[in-house]
């Protein structure tokens, strides 16, 4: 029988699967996670949906894939029709609450208008917050103080109590370094990365996000709740209050996956890519042993404070009914491939940790067990409904519980392969460098346990053997030779494609059953 009553999703922003002890990086001390490793399953294939803050928090959050949803950017709502994972929850009596980030953008106020929805309202604030309720949501980088996010930005206002004055005590406390004269080194000059940010650690982001998540849970009591605790760290800017600035050297980080063929006649995107401004500044080795160490620094800060919390959940009864989930929404390029950021197809970019702990005797079994099973980010959604024992609504879900893996069932195979979405029209320089309409700039990559095709609207596909090229240094993509290949996993994308959930406005029950309705009783069309 499940013991599960609540769920803790954890997310971090950025951070890469292979910058945890538990997934084998060399150097970094991660104890908490690696325990929470120890007591449930680690997945060695989890992937997110798209490579960029807002649609793959989006996937996450609705348990469906970008064509599906459509918050296909970082700027771009949810359809207001999108159910996110509290329109799940909340009939069935569970508080579905954020502290910390969503990248969830409020939709246009004209919809709003238009369906008479008070934005003030509270069916207006779930659908601006996502469907959570805003316990404690702060996005980061609030890089202008008169936005409307900075002016209400609970965090902003905490470190303004504690006496750091500032229109912006974001940026110029929490995300910047003092200079020998006092002057502000801002974090978002990576040369700064270095040096420790001008809070003290306990007022720091991650202290202050942990805190707040006790505080839900404390408030909470015994009542059932979901809290999505998303970590805006080791996003950048990479800036950590001491001790973190300073835990680790250049000799902690691993050696940047990159190769001199790459750069022979590559892709259009990728090349394009290549110009941007991260990625040249992180193609430089100073830059990295310069970032690295402060961007490891961060994810142990956040495990120092995970397992505050856990000692906490420990004391309050809470570890005992309560799954925890601990994922990233995507990477970070740190260098691989000569390019920084995110976004594009190579697994530092897509590919994330993913640790879940079940406390029902169920999964007892199971402990410290690795899944190398392909899973996705819009797994989890009908992983808590299914924890929860709520039924999930397959008309919409396109995500598969991963509850039978944790458990240690013996299962088919979750599925063939993973898709990942990104589209580029946002990032304006590539856009008209390539003379994309803002409409044509769609990428789909297509992953198995052997090949990843990745087809870009316009261009030749990409092709990297997994097995021969772990490191995706090689692409196949213009040879000849594999142009069979490459048009089966084609038919593949397109069978894919034809296949999503976007006829969602009514049940697939009420389509088999339409003729049943009172309305067409006695009607004989076509009758002689």
């Amino acid at each position: 029988m499940s013991k599960v009553r609540n769920v803790l999703f954890i997310m971090c922003d950025q951070l890469r699967w292979d910058y945890l002890a538990c997934y084998g990086h060399p150097t970094i001390r991660t104890p908490n996670i690696d325990a929470l490793a120890k007591k449930g399953v680690l997945f060695t294939n989890a992937y997110v949906q798209s490579a960029s803050c807002g649609p793959s928090r989006m996937s996450y959050y609705t348990g469906r894939y970008v064509k599906s949803h459509r918050s296909f950017g970082n700027f771009v709502a949810l359809p207001v029709d999108e159910w996110t994972l509290g329109d799940y929850l909340h009939p069935h009596g569970v508080r579905n609450a954020v502290v910390g980030k969503t990248h969830v953008e409020t939709p246009d106020a004209g919809v709003l208008a238009r369906l008479g929805i008070d934005p003030d309202s509270h069916a207006g604030e779930l659908l601006a917050e996502g469907g959570f309720e805003p316990y404690d949501r702060h996005d980061g980088v609030l890089s202008d103080p008169q936005d409307r996010e900075t002016l209400t930005n609970k965090y902003t206002h905490y470190l303004k109590r504690l006496g750091y004055d500032s229109d912006n005590p974001w940026l110029d406390y929490a995300n910047s370094a003092q200079g020998p004269d006092g002057e502000i080194l801002s974090g978002w000059h990576m040369r700064y990365a270095d040096l420790p940010a001008r809070v003290t650690e306990g007022h720091s982001e991650t202290a202050y996000t942990t805190d707040r998540a006790m505080a839900f849970i404390e408030e909470q009591q015994d009542r059932p709740w979901c809290l999505h605790l998303s970590y805006i760290k080791p996003h950048w800017p990479y800036v950590a209050p001491a001790p973190y600035h300073a835990m680790y050297t250049a000799a902690d980080i691993s050696p940047a996956n990159k190769s001199e063929s790459e750069l022979a006649d590559p892709h259009p995107v990728y090349a394009s890519y290549l110009k941007h401004g991260a990625s040249k500044t992180f193609d430089q080795e100073a830059t990295r042993e310069k970032v690295i160490p402060t961007y490891m620094g961060l994810i142990t800060q956040v495990d120092d404070h995970l397992g505050r919390l856990f000692s906490f959940m420990e004391e309050q009864g809470r570890m005992e009914d309560t799954l925890i989930v601990f994922c990233s929404d995507h990477g970070d390029y740190l260098g691989d491939h000569h390019l920084g950021e995110k976004e594009l197809w190579h697994d530092a970019a897509i590919k994330v940790p993913l640790i879940i702990f079940d406390p029902s005797p169920e999964a007892d079994h199971n402990r410290g067990a690795s899944c190398d099973e392909l899973v996705e980010a819009i797994d989890l959604l009908p992983t808590f409904l299914d924890a929860l024992a709520i039924p999930p609504d397959t008309d919409r879900l396109e995500g598969k519980s991963l509850l039978p893996l944790v458990r240690g069932r013996d299962t088919p195979m979750l599925r063939e392969f993973i898709i990942n979405e990104f589209d580029y029209s946002f990032r304006a320089t590539t856009r008209v460098e390539l003379g994309r309409a803002a409409k044509d700039c769609y990428i789909l990559t297509l992953r198995d346990k052997r090949w990843k095709v990745v087809f870009c609207d316009g261009f030749r596909p990409l092709l990297f053997d997994l097995q021969a090229d772990p490191g995706e240094l090689h692409d196949l993509g213009k040879d000849d030779r594999y142009r069979p290949l490459i048009e089966e996993y084609s038919r593949k994308a397109t069978d894919w494609s034809n296949h999503r959930k976007t006829l969602t406005s009514v049940s697939d029950t009420f389509v088999e059953g339409w003729l049943g309705l009172k309305r067409f009783q006695g009607m004989k069309i076509g009758a002689w």
